[in-house]
């Protein structure tokens, strides 16, 4: 298949993988500061984009896509598991990345049959962006083609969160995420250094998903 459909296909919103039940953190900041106006939103999902995806998720999906084999994709998950401090972000990579293979192995994706056996014997969590890089070099993407499907995906989740908890419009949501993909597409031109390691900084985001851990009327899982 075109590369370009490939990645239309399996970073889009109607691919199976749960992401539909996450926020990134969004409705935990919105309840706590106020309904924010477009401006203030668009500056909490571009420091979601630089500061957590950029140098964690996109990291790892990366380097499983390198990888050799299930061991060496263990491994990255486990030194990826290591850096998440807030639960309801590790929750929320674990259910998505374990959705995502179920769904992969469904559709009979090589690899995949193998990953959900390591994952079962304990050996790794599979956490989302691992999963994503292993599965998608399965299916014949290149590393950037995947990071760049990742990064729409993770953009676009944000967006349709917002829309969802009735934040903004379906148009504003359009220009917000266009200035996300600017953002992510300055990321993907600047490869990360080969001892590069998993980090994140995002203290608003992560407060506000722990608060908002303990609430009752969630619409989203984090």
């Amino acid at each position: 298949m075109n590369p370009l459909l490939l990645a239309l296909q399996h970073g889009d919103s109607a691919f199976p993988s749960g992401g539909f039940a996450f926020s990134q953190g969004l409705e935990g900041w919105t309840s706590e500061s106020g309904r924010p106006d477009a401006g203030a939103l668009g500056n909490f999902m571009a420091q979601q984009v630089r500061r957590r995806w950029a140098i964690s998720d996109r990291l790892a999906l990366l380097r499983a896509h390198e990888a050799a084999d299930t061991e060496s994709i263990a491994e990255i998950d486990r030194a990826f598991d290591r850096t998440q401090v807030v639960a309801t972000f590790a929750e929320g990579s674990r259910r998505n990345g374990r959705a995502l293979l179920s769904s992969h192995r469904r559709l009979g994706t090589d690899g995949a049959e193998a990953l959900h056996e390591t994952i079962s014997a304990g050996r790794m969590d599979g956490h989302l962006p691992v999963v994503q890089g292993a599965m998608w070099r399965a299916l014949g993407l290149d590393a950037g083609s995947a990071a760049a499907a990742s990064g729409y995906a993770f953009a676009a989740g944000m967006v349709t969160a917002a829309v969802r908890l009735n934040l903004i419009g379906a148009i504003t949501g359009q220009r917000l995420l266009a200035d996300l993909l600017r953002e992510v597409s300055g990321v993907l031109a600047q490869p990360p250094s080969p001892d590069a390691e998993f980090a994140s900084f995002t203290p608003f985001a992560e407060i506000a998903a722990m608060r908002g851990a303990t609430g009752d009327s969630r619409l989203f899982s984090n």
